[in-house]
């Protein structure tokens, strides 16, 4: 029976999950004396459930139309530049190679938005597991509250099928394109850019709806709570058997899983015995040669789980590129944020640092070798030593930053700064900019993987100030920072 994984341990300092804890074990307490078919009290969960479900079934629908349509229209504009381009040098070539392929766009875009997932669905695809045990919740369940959520994740589950069948398509068109490409060598360079563009796109947007598919897959801990305590039910175990979508795959009979279906099958014990009696007769290095052959075996196996779940997962999800992907491409504007952290010291004497310069950072991935960011410090004072320690505002800084991938963990960072360098009492003080110092930054970056809840990676940066030698007096001109990513 398809659930998500069990907690190992449920957090109970948090007030939403001990509410929901407690309502589903009074359920389950009442399911247990008083109602031995169905525990009805277990369908009052919290309405804030049901909401916060809806909400992200519904950004996710929202998200996935909205990327289509472009995709589509996208695709739609490409073949019509490809037609008008073809027409020119042969206008029969033309109309037979992109005969009906608007129209079919115009479809399909059509069938997207608006369907709503009324007709029954079967498993296409990757099979997801957290969503069937979440419509089969729903199911379960039969409120108001989860009647509507079940009929949003119905409508995503059947815009999720519409946007494998819009890939499909233009992988259909992608290769009949192809053929005639390859046929007619003259026309490489009239179709060859948007061509090569299709295949770009195909890519990207494939990358996207398999990202809306592990979102919907990622149940938060309150939901993660309920079908945890929910699975304990006998009910809600016997509804999954005969409703999942599982269920339907393999058609299980009605008395799945009742010892007295298993009689008349082999053993164990059996099937050993007759795996025994053939290596046997392969003589006395048969079981050796056995096991090396299940060993060779299992590590291509092995071997070929790893490459697909690579390229995707799921058949319709793999699309090889001719080309070098950026994986930060389908990602949205949140999720190309990387935060960060760094500490840079100024000693005085051997004993005790005169300033601390704390700094904090956000940085946009502009794609997988290059980040662009901005940031901001502030320049802690700590005293003459360790007998006069006295915290004051010796200053604060503002900063941009870049860093481009060289090799392996190695970056080459650059950024301009201004830095205001005075103690200061009040922040009306920091309004005169002829206060301010500039610096020219540039050097490298080297990114060390931590073990850590807080912290992601370790940057330790090696840079020049090319500007310190304009300042009066002159600052430091080579800087070593540490930061971190957060």
């Amino acid at each position: 029976m398809p659930c998500a994984q069990p907690l190992n341990r449920l957090d109970m300092r948090e007030p939403r999950s001990a509410i929901l804890l407690l309502l589903i074990f009074i359920s389950y307490s009442s399911y247990a004396q008083d109602q031995p078919d169905k525990a009805a009290a277990i369908t009052n969960l919290p309405s804030r459930y049901f909401n916060k479900i809806e909400r992200t079934i519904t950004s996710l629908d929202d998200q996935l139309t909205h990327q289509t349509k472009k995709y589509v229209e996208r695709m739609r504009r490409r073949e019509q530049r490809m037609y008008d381009k073809l027409y020119k040098k042969d206008a029969a070539a033309a109309k037979a190679l992109f005969a009906g392929s608007i129209q079919r766009y115009d479809a399909l875009e059509k069938q997207l938005i608006s369907d709503t997932g009324g007709a029954k669905l079967h498993i296409s695809g990757e099979y997801q597991p957290y969503t069937d045990s979440l419509q089969g919740i729903l199911k379960f369940l039969q409120n108001d509250g989860a009647a509507g959520s079940l009929s949003q994740l119905k409508a995503l589950e059947a815009k999720m099928q519409d946007a494998d069948q819009i890939k499909d398509f233009v992988r259909q068109r992608k290769q009949q394109i192809s053929q005639y490409v390859q046929q007619h060598a003259n026309l490489s360079g009239l179709l060859g850019k948007d061509y090569q563009g299709m295949n770009q796109d195909i890519y990207y947007y494939s990358q996207q709806v398999r990202q809306y598919k592990e979102l919907l897959n990622e149940p938060d801990k309150l939901e993660k709570q309920a079908l945890v305590l929910l699975n304990k039910l006998p009910a809600f175990q016997a509804f999954m058997k005969q409703n999942s979508q599982l269920a339907g795959l393999f058609n299980l009979p009605g008395n799945y899983g009742d010892p007295a279906t298993l009689a008349g099958l082999q053993t164990r014990d059996q099937v050993t015995a007759l795996i025994q009696q053939q290596v046997s007769a392969g003589g006395p290095g048969g079981a050796a040669a056995l096991q090396a052959n299940l060993q060779s075996a299992q590590s291509q196996l092995d071997g070929y789980k790893d490459k697909l779940s690579k390229l995707g997962g799921g058949s319709r999800d793999i699309d090889m590129p001719d080309f070098k992907p950026n994986e930060q491409k389908t990602k949205t504007f949140w999720r190309r944020l990387e935060y960060g952290t760094n500490f840079q010291t100024t000693r005085n004497n051997y004993y005790f640092p005169t300033v601390s310069d704390l700094g904090l950072s956000v940085g946009y991935k502009l794609s997988d070798r290059g980040t662009l960011g901005i940031g901001a410090s502030y320049k802690l004072g700590w005293g003459n030593g360790i007998q006069h320690v006295a915290f004051s505002s010796n200053g604060v800084g503002l900063r941009s930053f870049i860093d481009i991938k060289l090799k392996g963990s190695f970056f080459l960072s650059g950024g301009m700064e201004y830095n205001y360098t005075t103690p200061f009492a009040r922040f009306q003080q920091l309004r005169n900019w002829d206060d301010w110092t500039k610096s020219g930054l540039i050097g490298v970056s080297k990114t060390v993987s931590v073990k850590s809840r807080v912290f992601k990676k370790t940057k330790a940066q090696l840079l020049w100030d090319f500007l310190s030698y304009e300042q009066v007096p002159r600052t430091q001109a080579v800087i070593f920072r540490i930061g971190y990513t957060l």
